[in-house]
């Protein structure tokens, strides 16, 4: 069974910078999602297992990046030049072996999420 689970929420403002964690056991790609309320979960990007290959939605291409340290079991997602726009809970997930990787239907396990606001 995969375990999931996010920290580094939190209040931060805009134009700041915020690392969010995701511990995750076994040997899976790691996406990260997005949710605001009212909206449905979107993409914001992946990682590969090894870490060598990632890719991120075009909303937050040039400010975040994705990480990984699989001797810790890590992921992370350094997000930079936050936006108000960004405010939302943020979700890892494992990715399945069905479904594309930009959608939240590629993913089998998920986290419990942490809420990220950007205040203007």
């Amino acid at each position: 069974q995969v375990q999931l689970v996010e920290s580094g929420g939190g209040l931060v403002q805009a134009g700041g910078s915020l690392r969010l964690s995701c511990a995750a056991s076994g040997r899976y790609s790691i996406g990260w999602f997005r949710q605001a309320p009212g909206k449905e979960r979107e993409f914001v990007g992946i990682i590969g297992w090894s870490g060598g290959s990632t890719d991120y939605a075009d909303s937050v291409k040039g400010r975040f990046i994705i990480s990984r340290d699989n001797a810790k079991n890590m992921v992370y997602l350094q997000m930079n030049s936050l936006k108000p726009e960004d405010t939302a809970v943020y979700y890892c997930a494992a990715r399945g072996i069905r479904g594309t990787y930009n959608s939240p239907s590629g993913y089998n396990y998920w986290g419990q999420g942490t809420q990220v606001t950007v205040s203007s």
